[in-house]
């Protein structure tokens, strides 16, 4: 009974092992993870149960990130499909090019849209870059491209040698032409028209002698020039530090290439106003263009041209006309000499049978290279302006220009403005009491009246 009525004996239970506990953790961790490896368990059903109503967080929070237009999603959704654009070819006008996709724009290298409908190489970015190029020099060389930039079947060894001499002859034909072409508008004042016939003669000049060959620095010049006429004087300095890092690469550069960047940077400096640099530029211009081509050359003269007009800017007036004395002196020289040869010409045309050879006439009648001809006539009307506005006038250096003006149009075959500035000169110098050019610019309105077609 006694034991009956007594309590059991309490079970003293021992007291865990570490180790067992750890097993027993790692247990319960790895019967989660199979639990919840399958996409058929309870923990993704709970989540998609959880995610299936619009009402849930996840679609609220979609809702949210893509409610505003502005949203990514929205912009994908507003953004159009590409269509295919077919090519339109021009009908009208050689400057409406054909819609194009590859290449570049020949002016400012962008993607191109447009191309030449004649030649069909050139490519450009808009119409005002089309229409630019064909102004400048594309009208005059569109068929000359056409030989030069397609590619030619594979022949035998001789026939592309041949054909390699060709292409460069052709390529050389076309610097030439772009040099000139350029060098005429910056004469004439006209520098935006100049900038695509000098990036075109940059471009063949690599071709042709490599990229750094001594034969780019005219063309680097040209742009420059142009740049600096356009008022882009950061432009024009890079191409000016092209050129000259060329010449310094090369220790047997001539006097001609180098006379012409010293001008380059001494009309950059002076368009900058640091006339010191401009006068110490030019005047390294006029040592070297005297040393090459002589001291009373053409090629001398725009040097001391540019730098009385340096002087002129400074206020020292008698400087300026003692320089601005000595471009007319060169040029009239000059020009003397190219009307007795145009005399002789006409006397061997009158007196030759017509059984003979005129190869020497031929010769001898190209004097002025249309570079020159816009120089001479940009530089005596600059002068003539100058004189004829000075505030104290000298009548015998005003008549020297306009004689020198008479005979360079007298050689355009211009020849009723020849005769009215001769005329003019003319009178002046009857007022004056030396009289002593007065014989030549008589001879010179005599020569005018020979020529049956002047109109006076």
């Amino acid at each position: 009974r006694h034991q009956r009525h007594t309590p059991p004996a309490r079970h003293l239970s021992r007291r865990p092992d570490p180790h067992a506990l750890l097993r027993r953790c790692r247990r319960r961790f790895h019967l989660c993870r199979r639990r919840h490896a399958h996409p058929t368990s309870a923990y993704f059903r709970r989540k998609r149960r959880r995610h299936a109503q619009p009402t849930s967080a996840y679609f609220r929070r979609k809702r949210r990130r893509h409610a505003q237009p502005t949203s990514a999603y929205f912009r994908r959704k507003r953004r159009p499909r590409r269509k295919h654009r077919p090519v339109a070819t021009a009908t009208r006008s050689p400057r409406w090019g054909t819609l194009e996709r590859s290449g570049r724009c020949e002016l400012c290298g962008a993607a191109a849209r447009l191309r030449c409908s004649r030649c069909r190489l050139t490519h450009y970015c808009d119409v005002d870059h089309q229409k630019a190029d064909w102004v400048s020099i594309h009208e005059k060389i569109c068929q000359l491209l056409i030989p030069v930039c397609t590619s030619l079947p594979s022949l035998t060894s001789e026939e592309r040698k041949h054909r390699v001499e060709q292409l460069v002859k052709r390529q050389k034909y076309i610097i030439d032409l772009t040099s000139s072409t350029a060098q005429k508008f910056i004469f004439d004042g006209k520098h935006e028209k100049a900038l695509p016939a000098a990036l075109h003669a940059l471009r063949f000049s690599t071709k042709v002698y490599g990229s750094s060959s001594v034969q780019l620095v005219p063309a680097y010049i040209l742009l420059a020039e142009a740049c600096i006429g356009v008022g882009n004087l950061q432009q024009a300095s890079n191409y000016l530090s092209q050129a000259q890092w060329i010449v310094l690469r090369s220790p047997d550069c001539s006097s001609a290439f180098q006379h012409r960047l010293h001008r380059s940077f001494g009309l950059l400096y002076a368009a900058d106003g640091n006339f010191d640099q401009a006068l110490y530029h030019l005047a390294n211009d006029i040592y070297l263009a005297s040393s090459a081509f002589g001291l009373k050359s053409v090629e001398a003269s725009g040097g001391y041209f540019h730098m009385a007009n340096v002087f002129f800017c400074q206020n020292k007036m008698d400087i300026a006309n003692s320089l601005y004395a000595e471009v007319t002196d060169i040029w009239h020289t000059f020009l003397v000499k190219s009307v007795q040869t145009q005399e002789q010409i006409h006397k061997l045309r009158a007196e030759k049978s017509p059984f003979t050879e005129d190869k020497e006439v031929e010769v001898s009648e190209d004097t002025m290279t249309e570079a020159q001809q816009a120089e001479a006539i940009q530089v005596l009307n600059a002068v003539l302006d100058i004189r004829e506005k000075a505030p104290k006038q000298q009548p015998e250096e005003t008549a020297r220009v306009l004689h020198a003006l008479a005979m360079l149009y007298y050689l355009f075959m211009d020849l009723s403005k020849a005769y009215e500035i001769g005329m003019k000169a003319f009178d002046l110098l009857k007022q004056l009491p030396q009289q002593e050019s007065l014989e030549a610019i008589g001879y010179l309105l005599k020569l005018i009246d020979s020529q049956p077609s002047c109109t006076k």
